[in-house]
């Protein structure tokens, strides 16, 4: 099953005529859009829009971006054959969605379509016309250039089934290092933390937490405070001979062990560091501990993901074979986890989570 990323995205966007005007989906949508520039392979893009009923120009009008991140969002949106709303995707953020929207319709592998709606009032369900969707058919490619609707049968409940939600979540100030830090990146760094603790405890895993981080408060309660949260290292059977390995994992984001036997994986997030950092912990740790299998993981922001292979794959770093774990993977199976209370599965589960990136 092929699996899109924001590169795709771009790169198709790119094979459309840069001396075309284009129209919006919807035909009330008044206007014109013309691709200016693109930079490859995840962006940004750089459009042009006027409506010249209001007497706008292509030469009156300024070039606006569509975002990596934004395409990001929306390339991780996408699976086969599933309509979705960009508007839900992106939660109304972003002016330029429509933009996008109407020129990934004008390319081969997008169509876009109406699915009908599920409707519960009282208790009573009942069917409505949907709302306009874009859906992905890589396996019957249109004419480039043309936008395209295709009918489905599908019906969409617009209920969210699978939200992440992280609630009462305090940094300490013994978590912020200098006034000058950016606490909204240190709060996504922690959120993302918890969701690893918590996928951890589902799949009965004991959890290491950075030395440093053990004082987040989640729920007016300190993260290392929480079942299953490593106190000591030292204490850890796997951990307990090596010293200096114990030394060298002290500030490790995340390290799951099982059943005193296994450590299923060695985790790293990079939200706001460099990658090189997080892979640089790993490496002096992998060097102090003796070959044991295990997935060395750098965590960290979809939109990252090129930086992330770029920097894994260097000379010094091959031998951690690292694997990528997106953050909507991480929200995928930390929402899977709340809803569903999964057990009794193997590790391997975790693989369907985790990218290889080793070239």
């Amino acid at each position: 099953m092929r699996k899109l990323s924001a590169s795709n995205l771009v790169a198709s966007i790119n094979q459309l005529d840069k001396n075309t005007f284009f129209n919006y989906i919807n035909p009330k949508t008044k206007g014109l859009i013309k691709i200016d520039s693109v930079d490859l392979p995840e962006g940004p893009i750089r459009i042009k829009r006027w409506d010249s009923s209001k007497g706008g120009s292509e030469a009156k009008t300024k070039v606006e971006t569509i975002s990596s991140e934004m395409i990001w969002r929306v390339a991780n949106s996408f699976h086969q054959n599933q309509p979705i709303n960009l508007d839900r995707v992106l939660g109304g953020s972003y002016n330029t969605r429509s933009v996008l929207e109407a020129l990934l319709a004008y390319t081969p592998e997008f169509y876009f379509c109406y699915p009908g709606r599920i409707e519960n009032k009282a208790g009573f369900t009942s069917i409505k016309h949907g709302h306009k969707h874009l859906i992905w058919k890589p396996d019957l490619p249109h004419r480039i250039g043309v936008i395209e609707k295709i009918n489905t049968e599908i019906v969409i409940s617009e209920m969210p089934a699978l939200d992440a939600f992280y609630d009462s979540l305090v940094l300490t100030e013994n978590n912020i290092e200098a006034k000058e830090l950016d606490i909204a990146i240190q709060r996504r760094h922690a959120q993302i933390q918890i969701a690893l603790y918590f996928i951890g405890h589902q799949l009965n895993f004991r959890t290491w937490i950075a030395q440093n981080d053990k004082g987040i408060l989640y729920q007016n309660k300190k993260i290392g405070e929480y079942d299953g949260v490593i106190s000591s290292l030292k204490d850890e059977k796997l951990m307990s001979a090596y010293g200096d390995a114990v030394q060298a994992a002290l500030l490790i984001d995340c390290i799951w062990f099982k059943n005193g036997t296994l450590m299923p994986a060695v985790m790293e997030i990079e939200q706001s560091t460099g990658v090189t950092s997080g892979l640089s912990r790993m490496k002096n740790f992998k060097d102090k501990f003796p070959p044991f299998p295990t997935r060395y993981v750098i965590v960290a922001p979809d939109e990252d993901r090129a930086k992330v292979i770029r920097e894994a794959n260097k000379p010094q770093f091959k031998d951690l074979n690292t694997r990528y774990f997106p953050y909507s993977a991480v929200e995928e199976l930390y929402a899977l986890c709340q809803r569903r209370k999964i057990k009794g599965i193997s590790e391997e589960f975790l693989d369907c989570y985790m990218e290889p990136i080793l070239n």
